[in-house]
């Protein structure tokens, strides 16, 4: 039996289109065809997802919601559902494994996929990028942009270009044709500096790059970053689709309409903080061994703590007990407080502490029956009492 060649373009990536506010009109229909900004409207808030009739006016992810306002004074603000993103992020995740055990997640709504050794069930790769459109839009109802090349670096390319609602094969004697003609910002890690320098060289686009000497990059970049223009300049990544990783670190943080500089809020926030972490952590199956404090004051300083601790935690109250002390010991009094932050690293399995539960004055079991409660009635049906009132969030 002779052995089937393995295709020329064989990753695909995936990205769901306006994906945060997509799923909002799902949730609720009498959003559809309207300008729907997922974030915060206050005068701090800034955008997280815009869907496509927002677009059409300008307003893009990361821009200050005062600004989006402006742009589009008819946009219908909707403030970001996180367990409602991660729901149906493992239902895509599903999609896609139902392909190939090789899927490289990005993010909650972006994928690499290898398919090398999918197509002699689903076919050439093109055709299963269709499959998975299909797919998505069927099971999901939401749609995504599929790139399909030889390489990463140029199917996220690809799918950007196909972006909204389509499909883009780079096919490997395209390669120059399709990347030469775009500008050298499409490039990964070009940034602001780095095109300003470019720029300076008379290069604007990719093919001007291509034909820069390495010896002209290397004086001007460094060896380091001059292979990394050249390389991406001739199309060439020979990076592998690396399947699921375990997180480093979970986090959650918020920032307030108003400073807020009593101890209570800065307390009650940080415990409303602690608990969403310690949710996240039991959800994904993980206790943490550190704890950290983010603190961003009205000056833009930002104050960062750790502790490590000798037994690792998932439960609310004891991250509280660690943050709360970390607070307490940073010196002064009576700071204004932007952004509050509490992230969990060091992160192991919780199989191996499952044992621990037996010990008493733990509350785990509290924290779990407030995890059984969210799952059946939604976020926010059970919290602390120490909750009820607190600072406006963003």
């Amino acid at each position: 039996m002779t052995s089937r060649a393995l295709p020329a373009e064989p990753i695909l990536h995936v990205d769901m289109d306006a994906f945060y506010a997509s799923v909002e009109v799902l949730r609720d229909r009498s959003l559809a065809g309207k300008p729907v900004v997922v974030g915060s409207p206050g005068p701090r808030g800034v955008v997280m997802s815009a869907s496509y009739e927002a677009r059409r006016y300008g307003v893009g992810s990361a821009m200050p919601s005062a600004r989006a306002r402006r742009l589009c004074p008819q946009a219908v603000f909707v403030s970001p559902d996180f367990p409602a993103y991660r729901a149906h992020s493992t239902r895509l995740r599903e999609i896609f494994l139902s392909f190939t055990p090789l899927v490289e997640p990005l993010s909650l709504d972006e994928a690499f996929l290898d398919v090398a050794g999918a197509t002699r069930m689903f076919g050439p790769p093109a055709e299963i990028g269709r499959a998975v459109r299909a797919r998505v839009r069927e099971e999901l109802e939401l749609s995504c942009s599929v790139g399909v090349a030889p390489n990463k670096f140029l199917a996220k390319l690809s799918s950007a270009q196909a972006k909204p609602d389509g499909l883009l094969v780079v096919s490997a004697g395209e390669v120059a044709a399709f990347l030469h003609p775009l500008p050298v910002s499409a490039l990964w890690g070009v940034g602001e500096r780095t095109h300003e320098l470019l720029e300076r060289l008379g290069v604007r686009t990719v093919g001007e790059l291509a034909e820069v000497p390495g010896r002209v990059l290397e004086r001007v970049f460094g060896d380091v970053q001059a292979r990394h223009l050249a390389e991406l300049a001739h199309g060439r990544d020979d990076r592998s689709v690396i399947p699921y990783e375990a997180p480093k670190s979970l986090s959650h943080e918020e920032t307030f309409d108003r400073d807020i500089d009593a101890d209570e809020d800065v307390l009650r926030e940080l415990l409303r903080l602690s608990f969403r972490v310690a949710s996240r952590l039991r959800s994904e199956g993980y206790r943490a061994r550190t704890v950290v404090l983010k603190v961003r004051l009205a000056s833009f300083a930002t104050l960062t703590r750790s502790r490590t601790v000798p037994d690792p935690l998932d439960a609310g109250a004891d991250i509280f007990r660690v943050v709360a002390g970390l607070y307490r010991a940073i010196p002064g009094q009576r700071r204004r407080i932007r952004l509050l932050g509490v992230a969990a690293s060091g992160l192991v399995s919780s199989g191996a502490e499952q044992l621990a539960l037996v010990r008493a004055g733990r509350w785990e079991d509290a924290e779990r029956a407030l995890d059984r409660i969210e799952r059946r009635f939604g976020p926010g049906s059970a919290f602390p009492a120490a909750l009820l009132d607190g600072p406006r969030r963003r």
